[in-house]
């Protein structure tokens, strides 16, 4: 992409983070990765007084304290200007309902957590290869992003 790639992830299993975490640093230089730890802390994040540059990619799990990944994904697919941030499902859940719904609520794509550090490899070089590598991401205006507010 010619510049830092964010990606924001939004898991509350701290085992998790770590993997995914050392995943990216093997796969992918130039990723800033930041961590919230549920969906109540990602739009605070998003939404901070801070304001900071708007992700890239949001990597989503489902199964969180607070307001879970549903919840979050249907509030930022309604927010006019989050939600073109294109969000990923990592989680463990392979069911068919979780596919159904989560799709239904706009998610960009599903993928199911792997169970072994090489496995996260090849699933991070997935992620990285098809949205950093051969989709079009939506523009970050002067380095800075939209006003998110």
């Amino acid at each position: 992409m010619g510049q830092e790639t964010r990606v924001l992830l939004v898991e509350d299993n701290p085992a998790d983070v770590d993997l995914i975490s050392e995943a990216f640093e093997r796969e992918k230089v130039g990723i800033n990765l930041n961590v919230v730890r549920d969906g109540q802390e990602a739009m605070d994040y998003l939404l901070g007084a801070n304001k900071h540059t708007r992700p890239d990619l949001i990597l989503l799990d489902l199964n969180l304290p607070r307001k879970d990944g549903r919840e979050l994904l249907a509030e930022l697919k309604e927010h006019p200007k989050l939600k073109i941030i294109p969000v990923v499902i990592l989680t463990t859940s392979e069911s068919e309902e979780d596919i159904l719904v989560t799709y239904k609520l706009h998610a960009n794509g599903y993928v199911t957590k792997p169970r072994n550090f090489s496995e996260y490899g090849k699933v991070i070089q997935g992620i990285d290869k098809f949205w950093f590598d051969l989709a079009k991401l939506p523009p970050q205006r002067n380095g800075n992003g939209p006003q998110i507010s």
